[in-house]
């Protein structure tokens, strides 16, 4: 709980440094934060463009791919942007917690916040091309699925930050798990490629990745992720994120006093 009250206690300083942390990102550009928006929204449009107009790809349940596909990538861009971020970030800051008297374990949250930015950038524009559409979302489970995805974001990064931090070499191998992971999740494909596999579908549905990819487009097409037979997999997701930020906080607090050491 101690990790909880150093958020509260500092939000305000949180939340102005993470402003900072993504307009300094593109301080030396003409365009500014405008890169921060234009790079995931082209990513984004081309993923759109090759798969629906040119492969004419159809999304599952005979939606449109744009409406299957934009929830889904919006929420895994979340996801890996802000663990890459967050998990470099005592690093990226390392003259604060080598000079100044700061609260090391807020650090992380800074990313998360300027990368957040973005993310609801993104959020923004699955949800309006889905209304488009005629996809309406479901306001309370949105509100859900952000819950849960920030929840595992920090979960995650307690652990990740520190030995990162401990480790420089541990990013390198996180990115490249981190792709792995991209092209695991159904992201750009459906979970019913898979269901005459029941054991792999079985296993694929437990992964926190998966959990959130899908119950962010359940938002925008109609189903819901905490019943309609998904509900032994809220519980299996939140299992896994309480006992990940267990794990991870245990890590981050006992390593927390090498950070100076080693940066």
């Amino acid at each position: 709980m101690e990790f909880i009250k150093e958020i509260v206690k500092n939000r305000k300083l949180i939340l102005k440094l993470g402003k900072n942390d993504f307009k300094n990102r593109f301080a030396s550009t003409s365009l500014g934060s405008i890169w921060g928006f234009l790079n995931p929204f082209v990513f984004m449009m081309m993923y759109v463009i090759v798969f629906q107009f040119i492969f004419k790809t159809q999304g599952e349940g005979n939606s449109p791919y744009v409406v299957w596909f934009l929830p889904g990538m919006a929420m895994w861009m979340c996801l890996n942007d802000n663990i890459m971020g967050a998990s470099g970030s005592i690093r990226a800051y390392a003259y604060l917690v080598k000079k100044v008297v700061f609260p090391v374990d807020v650090i992380p949250m800074i990313t998360i916040t300027g990368n957040s930015i973005v993310s609801v950038f993104l959020f923004t524009i699955a949800a309006v091309v889905c209304m488009i559409f005629g996809y309406m979302p479901n306001i309370l489970e949105f509100i859900y699925v952000l819950v849960a995805a920030y929840a595992f974001i920090l979960a995650l990064t307690r652990f990740t930050s520190a030995i990162t931090t401990l480790v420089p070499d541990f990013s390198n191998l996180l990115s490249i798990v981190m792709q792995i992971c991209m092209w695991a999740t159904p992201v750009v494909w459906g979970l019913t490629m898979i269901s005459e596999h029941p054991l792999l579908l079985n296993a694929m549905k437990c992964l926190p990745f998966t959990y959130l990819v899908t119950a962010f487009r359940e938002v925008f097409m109609g189903g819901t992720i905490i019943s309609d037979g998904h509900f032994i997999y809220t519980i299996i997701f939140w299992t896994i994120t309480v006992v990940l930020f267990i794990w991870g906080n245990h890590v981050f607090k006992r390593n927390k006093k090498d950070f100076a050491d080693v940066l």
